[in-house]
């Protein structure tokens, strides 16, 4: 069955918008686990205007399921993912002034230096996956860089999902294949929601790991969290 890893930093936008410590970070990423997840997700960025550098130290000791940081590699996110050592490192192109991630990184370009970060990751027993568009043109140079996943950026199906499923899945699922035949595994994030999470992870075969934050976060003031969660993990477990 495809995880679930649950983004928290929209719990830490919340809690920072006041200046104290409600809501409780901590005590929410506890209970996101004991309700069934499989994983937390972070996304530290230069600002902290969410995830804060100490968050993540303070959240190592507490999970107890899969820890994934994501972020663009610079000098001190390297630091801090070689410190805390998390289960899996996200790498995501974002510039820093970016609301959020918006596109994947063109690993032709960019192939000697996610090289170069992977193999230190590596070195520290770090998974590694490569925030990437539904493009396969990309896989072959993802491959070669060392990492073991990439990370699809679903936005774009997220778009057109409501407009016609099957025109807005097909290039993820030739990405997906074209990665699964180099070695690759593959996750996925951005934008998915209770709506289009089933005929996506029924579709995209081998798919690993989902990583969502702001519509469950969202959904969840209506219906829950600990039933929101679960109604995730229902419908992935279709696949």
């Amino acid at each position: 069955m495809t995880k679930l890893s649950v983004n928290i930093n929209k719990i830490a936008t919340l809690r920072n918008s006041r200046g104290a410590n409600v809501p409780n970070l901590l005590q929410f990423a506890t209970d996101i686990q004991d309700f069934g997840a499989d994983g937390i997700t972070v996304h530290p960025r230069p600002d902290e205007r969410h995830i804060k550098y100490d968050d993540v130290h303070e959240l190592k000791p507490i999970i107890n399921t899969e820890f994934n940081i994501e972020g663009y590699p610079n000098k001190k996110f390297i630091d801090l993912v070689r410190n805390v050592k998390p289960h899996q490192v996200t790498l995501v192109p974002d510039k820093p002034n970016a609301i959020t991630s918006n596109s994947g990184w063109d690993t032709i370009k960019n192939y000697s230096f996610l090289k170069e970060i992977i193999a230190e990751l590596s070195l520290n027993s770090i998974r590694t996956s490569i925030f990437l568009d539904p493009n396969i043109k990309f896989i072959y140079s993802a491959a070669k860089t060392g990492a073991d996943r990439i990370e699809l950026y679903t936005e774009f199906y997220s778009k057109k999902f409501e407009l016609d499923r099957n025109i807005a899945i097909s290039n993820y699922i030739s990405t997906a294949n074209e990665a699964i035949n180099f070695g690759l595994g593959i996750n996925a994030g951005h934008d998915l929601n209770l709506k289009n999470i089933e005929f996506f992870s029924t579709r995209i075969p081998n798919l690993l790991e989902v990583s969502i934050g702001h519509a469950l976060i969202c959904e969840s003031l209506y219906l829950g969290l600990e039933n929101v969660i679960n109604l995730y993990k229902s419908k992935l477990s279709k696949n």
